[in-house]
């Protein structure tokens, strides 16, 4: 048997959240087959199979939560695999009334009953139809059924004395308790939601994902000083210039504005390095980091992400349109890597694409700024003493106060509006 481990993936993940399984318990799985779909406090992944075999028994529901070491899955990887598998712990034919609850008798069944539990969710329960009926008798009747079901039962928190066995003699099975449990549940679910429509409220758990994100947000606002600066840049040259790019390269690249400012944001952080670094409070030492990752915080049906392009100095703008709409597309279908989303030094959220104008960005910590882009708009400006018509850009930059000053934060975003109100001039320098 093979003893299958929730494995440890790095960057001090301990645990994660069994969402999914993509087997059952019999199934023949192969190696490197995907068989779970596990949420960490980073993202959703799946986990390929170890071994190849049959699926001998599964030690966790959907939900539960999984520690780094912990066994999840059995996989019976001998050639007897078939023979394996278990069966009902007391044949049904067994006259006697319970057995003895020895340690030994609960521990070699206790497996089996999660397995059972796990594999009944996805099988219809077996018609009532035929099954024997057992005359009710007074709450003092103790029901017929071996240690490993009232131990079922009590799991399942379902009052097995109140259950009519179909077993010989009236024993309680394993598939009465599931029955009995599921009633139970719609039971409850439809008492619930009649509740919730008297309340005129309805509850739903947070994921793993958006309590990382609510923690994540927390301390970020609690140990940094947040201060934000809101401007408009005059993005008209930007407009023009973007527009002529676009009708040379024609389909074959998405160019959207966000590459263009990302790469005057790099220019930016460059003629001021402070923004580009983290506050190291145990040495009292402001770190700067000399390349430059830039975290793009992107929305999902999960929650925010914010996968990161690395090494953004170094790509032209084609490149960088390319990487922002692989990102993205890798975000929307669930298939970052933890690799996406580990060294940022510096974070842009675009709320402009949806129609947003100016906003409060939070910081992702530990990075020291964030800048929000907005909707690019016409409005009236003021150009050589003449009202005439620009595209203003909404920027709001957020940036810790203890590290970084207030006029520091003027001169960045002037710095970004320069580049921008010459692009041709942000290619050369970029």
């Amino acid at each position: 048997m093979y003893q299958y481990k929730f494995p440890d993936i790095g960057e001090g993940i301990t645990e994660g959240t069994l969402t999914a399984w993509l087997v059952k318990e019999g199934d023949t799985v192969r190696e490197g087959q995907t068989i779970a779909e596990i949420e960490t406090d980073k993202m959703t992944t799946t986990l390929p199979s170890a071994a190849s075999g049959k699926v001998h028994k599964r030690h966790a529901a959907e939900m539960d939560t999984l520690h780094v070491g912990q066994v999840f899955i059995t996989i019976d990887d001998s050639e007897s695999a078939g023979q394996a598998a278990e069966t009902e712990a007391v044949p049904e034919t067994h006259p006697e009334e319970d057995m003895p609850e020895t340690s030994e008798t609960i521990a070699e069944e206790e497996a089996g009953v999660v397995g059972s539990l796990i594999s009944s969710q996805d099988e219809i329960p077996p018609s009532d139809e035929g099954s024997r009926n057992v005359e009710k008798t007074s709450r003092e009747k103790k029901a017929l059924a071996t240690p490993v079901a009232r131990k079922m039962a009590k799991d399942l928190q379902v009052d097995i004395n109140a259950i009519d066995g179909t077993g010989p003699r009236g024993r309680v099975l394993k598939e009465d308790i599931l029955r009995a449990a599921d009633r139970h549940k719609h039971a409850h679910d439809k008492q619930e939601i009649t509740h919730l429509r008297k309340d005129g409220e309805r509850r739903e758990p947070l994921t793993r994902i958006r309590k990382t994100i609510a923690e994540k947000m927390s301390q970020s606002q609690k140990t940094l000083v947040h201060t934000t600066l809101l401007e408009e840049v005059d993005a008209t040259a930007l407009v023009s210039f973007r527009d002529r790019m676009k009708t040379l390269l024609g389909d074959s690249v998405r160019l959207t504005y966000l590459p263009f400012i990302l790469k005057a944001i790099v220019l930016a952080l460059k003629a001021f390095p402070v923004f580009n670094s983290t506050f190291d409070e145990e040495h009292g030492e402001i770190v700067y980091k000399q390349h430059y990752h830039i975290g793009i915080a992107t929305d999902t049906d999960r929650g925010l992400v914010v996968p990161v392009l690395f090494d953004a100095d170094q790509k032209s703008i084609v490149e960088i349109a390319q990487e922002i709409e692989s990102l993205a597309k890798l975000a929307r279908e669930n298939e970052l890597t933890l690799a996406h989303l580990r060294g940022g030094t510096f974070s842009l959220t675009n709320y402009g694409a949806i129609g947003g104008s100016f906003g409060l960005p939070i910081i992702n910590y530990p990075e020291s700024g964030i800048l929000g882009i907005g909707r690019i708009q016409d409005k009236p400006v003021v150009r050589d003493g003449r009202i005439v018509i620009g595209s203003m850009l909404p920027l709001s930059l957020s940036f810790d106060h203890r590290i970084i000053d207030g006029a520091s934060g003027v001169r960045f975003i002037r710095t970004i509006e320069d580049a921008l109100g010459n692009p041709e001039l942000l290619l050369l320098k970029s």
